[in-house]
């Protein structure tokens, strides 16, 4: 899953940066509203984490943009404006949940997984696909109900595609679910990952389309 996180707070970036990581999101972070519309335009996010006083437009204008522009991807607004007045009309303009500072970090992650949880239609926590089984707020995976170690980029690679059974992802795709904005990523890395995956479970798990990118087969 990859998170564009805009908020000009150093300190409290830092904090939510770190946050999402340890969680196993891959996190794209802008301290402008500039920045912010520039990477809605060109990358595609699973949910962004929003604040309002930002220091060059105000962070509602990101988010009539993103609305203006018919994008539906799940936002949470994160702001020290906290009267009835500001909640509503943030709301109002499109933002899917509104969270005062300060805050504790537990309480904006769990209200990101419930948002991620209903865009993708999944009531439960857990992602099911054969014998595997993918706890995403553990950051777990198990086989016939052993543990299976892995690495984080083999954890986000396996929850993407197995998020994303039955369609064909492009390496394009999986390397923005993997890294971050802006990491130099080896022209093979999303391969090594591959091959890592298939060793640990089973060959037949992911099938190359030759010339577009991988695929798991729905269950």
């Amino acid at each position: 899953m990859r998170l564009l996180l805009v908020e000009d707070d150093a300190m409290l970036g830092r904090a939510v940066l770190a946050g999402l990581k340890q969680a196993g999101y891959s996190v794209d972070w802008m301290s402008a509203a500039q920045s912010a519309l520039h990477c809605l335009q060109e990358e595609d996010y699973d949910l962004v984490v929003l604040d309002l006083g930002l220091p060059d437009l105000d962070g509602t204008e990101v988010l009539r943009w993103m609305r203006r522009n018919g994008g539906s991807t799940p936002v949470i607004i994160i702001t020290a404006r906290d009267s009835i007045a500001d909640r509503v009309g943030g709301l109002d303009l499109g933002a899917d949940d509104y969270l005062s500072k300060p805050f504790d970090i537990e309480e904006l992650m769990a209200r990101i997984r419930a948002l991620l949880r209903r865009r993708t239609g999944r009531a439960e926590q857990t992602i099911h696909y054969r014998d595997i089984t993918l706890y995403p707020d553990a950051l777990r995976v198990t086989l016939q109900g052993e543990e299976v170690p892995m690495t984080r980029r083999e954890y986000l690679l396996l929850q993407e595609l197995l998020s994303n059974t039955g369609r064909v992802m492009t390496r394009g795709q999986l390397e923005e679910a993997v890294y971050d904005m802006g990491q130099d990523v080896a022209s093979n890395a999303i391969e090594v990952h591959i091959h890592h995956l298939r060793k640990k479970f089973s060959n037949d798990l992911i099938r190359t389309v030759r010339g577009v990118g991988y695929l798991v087969e729905k269950a």
